[in-house]
């Protein structure tokens, strides 16, 4: 008879079986799947479960073998999931990786669910599977779907059912780890993790086949730790540094993809929510609102290496992991070298604004153009359109102020004809005067006005714009000038750090 192998009980692909512990939302997964008719809706991070369960339960329900599961990953399951609609007393169906559909399928659902719940079908319930805010996304399809679905929500488990776990492989597998309350607190809530701990605990150890007699497993948890963070670079290095340094990488830029990547793997949930995530990060709010707004994180996402690790949502907001074992790299590499090997000179910052823009409104349209042409590369830019909301009802003088004087990096002055001549170019300049000497100021002049004697921006370093001439073509030109500066400066503050 064949021994029993330590992939046979710590199992990280298929149903576990010697090590299987019920989540916390099994009994409630029980009845909703035993309702006849209704939907259901299986939610939760990747690896924590939630496709076990669901097969465990239809195992104790003796359903197993008449249920058909699909997975929305498989190009020819997601074509039989398209024309579920249409197929009549279906039985009952599973669709995993439910986030991953066309919107438009997922509409479909949406509605096959209403009509099924509202006929109390007996011979027809989907039953779906999908990262965090799955339900979310199908309620936004069909709003009154909300009351027709049971949504039933996995989230990180209790350290006690880890710990159930790992007691059920060591008595399983003849074993004591050592480490095992290392794996407890590492797994962080997560049955698979668990599962790869223990399995490279025992393989370090050389114990592959259960033993006649108990063996005590001493593999040290950092070594165990440091063995699996290694394979796990291999696997998502490239990936990973791709998303860090964004859609146009610059080694004295912001980091807005690094923060969130941060902000990731700092999360219990394996998913986070970037704008809930941006009122708690304030200093970096303004970069990743950038990204976000601008559609480049979505855009950045949907890239066929990184979409395979990370999920975004663009109606919830929500960043997910794909992979559990990305969660724990992220959670263990060490983060100065990563930010070293991605290449950025410089990520924390006092100020909260690379540029300040001070124009009057007559040079708005050049102004607006030089904005986005800093955002598109990398930049966070203070300009008062996009901050109104930001002060409505409020002091404005008391919110622009610190701008001008000390929360930017860099004030660009837009000297056209108007300029000096009307209150807000007034009180900006009254702001940033003093920064003059310390070359934070940037004048841009326009061709138009002829800089006078006894300017204090005479003399000084400028660029220069037409009102006339081609002012997309002007502010993309100056923009790549400013970034240079930028980045020298960010350089040279680092070597003399």
């Amino acid at each position: 008879m064949a021994k029993l192998t330590v992939e046979d009980v710590f199992k990280i692909n298929g149903v576990p079986t010697h090590t299987f512990v019920k989540p916390s939302e099994f009994s409630r997964l029980k009845v909703a799947l035993r309702t006849p008719g209704r939907g259901v809706v299986v939610e939760g991070p990747s690896g924590i479960g939630k496709s076990t369960a669901v097969t465990k339960v239809l195992d104790e329900l003796e359903i197993s073998a008449d249920v058909v599961k699909l997975s929305a990953r498989i190009p020819a399951e997601v074509e039989y999931i398209e024309l579920l609609p249409e197929l009549g007393d279906f039985g009952t169906v599973v669709v995993d990786d439910f986030h991953r559909l066309e919107d438009a399928t997922k509409a479909r659902l949406a509605d096959l669910l209403k009509v099924t719940a509202d006929q109390e079908d007996p011979k027809r319930k989907l039953v779906i599977i999908g990262i965090n805010d799955a339900g979310k996304a199908l309620i936004r399809s069909s709003p009154d779907l909300s009351n027709r679905i049971d949504v039933v929500k996995f989230e990180i488990e209790p350290d006690a059912k880890i710990s159930e776990l790992v007691a059920a492989g060591e008595r399983a597998f003849n074993v004591k780890i050592s480490a095992s309350e290392h794996v407890v607190e590492k797994a962080r809530g997560s049955f698979y993790l668990a599962q790869l701990l223990c399995m490279d605990a025992c393989v370090s150890a050389g114990v592959t086949e259960k033993p006649d007699d108990e063996v005590t497993v001493t593999t040290s948890f950092s070594a165990i730790q440091r063995r699996v963070v290694e394979r796990q670079k291999d696997r998502f290095g490239e990936a990973v540094r791709a998303f860090a340094r964004g859609t146009k990488f610059r080694p004295g830029g912001r980091a807005p993809y690094l923060h969130i990547l941060k902000w990731l793997s700092e999360s219990d949930s394996w998913g986070i929510s970037i704008p809930d995530e941006m009122r708690k990060h304030p200093t970096e709010k303004a970069s990743v609102g950038v990204v976000l707004e601008a559609g480049y994180l979505e855009n950045l996402t949907n890239k066929e290496n990184i979409s395979k690790i990370l999920h975004f949502d663009p109606d919830t907001r929500v960043l997910a992991i794909e992979n559990p074992m990305l969660i724990f790299y992220l959670r263990n590499v060490s983060w100065p070298e990563f930010v070293r090997e991605v290449g950025f000179t410089k990520v924390d910052y006092a100020e909260t604004y690379d540029f300040a823009l001070s124009f009057a409104g007559e040079d708005r349209s050049y102004a607006e153009h030089l904005r986005n042409a800093l955002e598109d590369n990398g930049h966070t830019v203070f300009y008062d359109y996009a901050e109104q909301h930001r002060f409505l009802g409020q002091d404005i003088e008391a919110y622009m102020g610190p701008i001008y004087a000390s929360d930017s990096r860099c004030v660009v002055v837009v000297l056209g004809e108007m300029y000096g001549k009307k209150r807000w170019t007034l009180f900006e300049t009254s702001q940033y005067k003093t920064r003059i000497d310390a070359g934070e100021v940037v004048p841009i002049w326009s061709t138009n006005v002829a800089p006078s004697p006894f300017d204090e921006m005479h003399g000084r370093g400028f660029l220069n714009f037409d009102p006339i001439g081609d002012l997309l073509q002007q502010a993309t030109s100056h923009a790549e000038v400013l970034s240079r500066m930028i980045a020298d400066r960010v350089s040279g503050s680092s070597v003399a750090s």
